[in-house]
C-alpha cells in the first residue's frame, strides 16, 4: 500500500507538469518502502534520485516559466533554491548517520501539497497560454516537438 496517492486537487493543469509531480510521490512513496524495510542501501539510492529528479524537474519547471515571460519567476526560482538546499541538508544529515527519512517525507509532502496549490497555480495561466500559442498547427503538432525536447534536456 502506497504511503501517499496522487490526488486530482494536485493537478496544475499542465499535463508534463503533473506528470512529474506524481514521479515526486513515486519517489516518496519508495522511500517509505525503504524505511519499512529497513533497506539502508535503497533509502540512500532514493534519496539521491529525488534529489536529482527534483533540480531536473524545478530546471524544467523554470524553463516553462522562462518561455512564458512569467513575471514573478525570479521569486518562484528562489523557492526553488530554498527548497534544493532542504534537500540538501536532510541529504547531509542522512550520509552523516541521521536517520531522517520520516521527516524529510513529512517535509516532502507538506512542501508539494503546498507548493503545487500556491506557487505553482501562480504560473499556469501564462505557462498554458505560451503552449497554446505553440501549435501553430495541428498537423505540425509543434507543440510536442517543442516540449518533447525541452523534457529530453533535463529527463535522460
Amino acid at each position: 500500500m502506497a504511503y501517499w496517492r496522487w490526488d486530482p486537487a494536485y493537478s496544475v493543469g499542465i499535463a508534463v507538469i503533473d506528470e512529474q509531480h506524481k514521479r515526486i510521490i513515486e519517489y516518496i512513496n519508495e522511500l517509505n518502502k525503504a524505511t519499512l524495510y529497513q533497506d539502508n542501501q535503497k533509502v540512500a539510492s532514493v534519496l539521491l534520485h529525488l534529489v536529482d529528479y527534483t533540480i531536473s524537474h524545478f530546471s524544467f519547471e523554470e524553463s516553462l516559466m522562462e518561455e512564458a515571460n512569467y513575471t514573478m519567476l525570479e521569486a518562484h526560482k528562489k523557492v526553488h533554491q530554498s527548497f534544493i538546499q532542504r534537500i540538501e541538508f536532510f541529504k547531509e544529515r542522512y550520509n552523516n548517520g541521521e536517520d531522517i527519512t520520516k521527516q524529510l517525507m513529512n517535509e516532502l509532502q507538506m512542501w508539494l501539497i503546498n507548493h503545487i496549490q500556491h506557487e505553482d497555480t501562480d504560473y499556469t495561466h501564462s505557462v498554458k497560454e505560451m503552449l497554446e500559442t505553440r501549435e501553430i498547427t495541428p498537423s505540425e503538432n509543434s507543440n510536442n516537438k517543442w516540449l518533447k525536447g525541452l523534457i529530453s534536456k533535463f529527463f535522460k
